[in-house]
């Protein structure tokens, strides 16, 4: 799948399944700085997932800053076709200044055997 370059950055679309329910979420960055897959808390809350009082939070730390998250397990994350199960995101506001609904960390990089080649901005898979 051909990836978005915005701002030097490269970006896709995720799908999100949870609940008998399904999301499509653009502008997800693929990011192989993050160790973690990140969403957007207003775009997944539309599958139902929001905090609840027995959530764990975390605090990330990045380039940005830090942000405070909660975890959970959904049903199923693909892109591109590439799908895995029961797959841990966390979940957060996101709120960094620029168009931004998700981050695509190593966790799934890595699980799903995902290939980026930056000459033609393509995201392949294993």
């Amino acid at each position: 799948m051909r990836l978005t370059l915005r701002d030097e950055l490269p970006f896709t679309t995720v799908t999100l399944v949870h609940g008998g329910s399904s999301i499509e979420v653009p502008n997800v960055l693929v990011d192989t700085g993050s160790a973690s897959t990140l969403m957007n808390a207003d775009i997944v809350s539309e599958l139902g997932i929001v905090p609840e009082p027995s959530d764990r939070l975390r605090t990330l730390r990045g380039v940005g800053g830090r942000e405070v998250v909660f975890a959970r397990r959904i049903d199923r994350i693909a892109v591109a076709g590439r799908g895995l199960d029961a797959f841990e995101i966390e979940i957060g506001g996101m709120d960094y200044g620029f168009d931004i609904n998700g981050i695509l960390g190593m966790d799934f990089l890595r699980a799903a055997q995902a290939v980026m080649n930056l000459g033609d901005l393509t995201l392949t898979f294993l």
